[in-house]
């Protein structure tokens, strides 16, 4: 969507300090952060590029950096003719971005009443908010156990792995890091890769015994964050096990939120 309203009310403008390419079309980047800026982790912010005619074209990225860190970190795809992304496909440091005032979203772990194993469940870069939870201690104090699962299409997309494998060693076994792909022949995944779909993993009863954790209502709880058709599924095999949505009245046992 284009801006049509006055700058200073509604978004700052910073500099792009650090482009990260993970794959052709996998980036990472980082933003300077207003002073002003808070959001909580799992929250994603509106960025603006930008386009032929000098007009703003906004787009929504989950927030990957931590609460406290000095800067604003997203993950994202490059989508070939994309009205956005191909100038995303441009970025480099010292470049300008706006980001809206304010951050959005209801994707965080403090919605949760209850609960002691926490499951987090990412296709894509869907993985983002994760980062960004794991990079904060509040996440960590609240659940006794932390259960991430990554689902994409080939290993050289599995993004953040040396530092989600650094928190998993670092955790005392706390953090267990899951990852799968679909597209990759099955004898060519590295050591501890599995191959399907998280769907699949999951009915199969494959994630929980490699996890160490059961998916129920008693003490799961559960966030969904990715391509639209993994989180009809997942949210039906949720519903068959006794697990309801978390609404803003009422508790429940877990948060969807579609992201590509």
């Amino acid at each position: 969507m284009n801006t049509t309203t006055d700058p200073a009310a509604k978004y700052t403008e910073e500099t792009v300090i650090d482009v990260h390419y993970w794959t052709d079309s996998l980036l990472s980047f980082r933003l300077t952060r207003p002073s002003a800026y808070r959001f909580m982790p799992g929250q994603y912010s509106r960025l603006g590029l930008p386009d032929e005619r000098g007009q703003l074209v906004w787009r929504a990225f989950s927030v990957v950096s931590a609460p406290h860190e000095d800067w604003l970190e997203y993950y994202g795809v490059v989508v070939t003719g994309g009205e956005f992304t191909e100038h995303l496909r441009l970025l480099a440091p010292a470049d300008r971005m706006s980001v809206d005032k304010h951050a959005f979203g209801f994707m965080t772990a403090d919605r949760f009443t209850d609960g002691d194993t926490l499951w987090m469940l990412a296709t894509g870069t869907g993985l983002g908010p994760y980062v960004s939870m794991l990079r904060d201690a509040a996440v960590w104090s609240r659940f006794k156990r932390l259960v991430l699962v990554h689902g994409a299409r080939h290993v050289a997309e599995l993004s953040y792995t040396t530092e989600l494998r650094a928190l998993e060693a670092a955790s005392g076994g706390s953090l267990r890091l899951l990852q799968a792909v679909t597209r990759d022949p099955p004898a060519s995944l590295p050591a501890g890769v599995l191959h399907g779909r998280i769907t699949t993993l999951l009915q199969s009863g494959e994630l929980e015994a490699l996890a160490g954790a059961s998916v129920g209502p008693d003490s799961a709880r559960v966030m969904l964050c990715g391509n639209p058709a993994m989180i009809e599924e997942t949210r039906a095999l949720l519903h068959a096990r006794g697990m309801r949505p978390v609404r803003r009245a009422t508790s429940g046992h877990f948060i969807t939120e579609n992201y590509w």
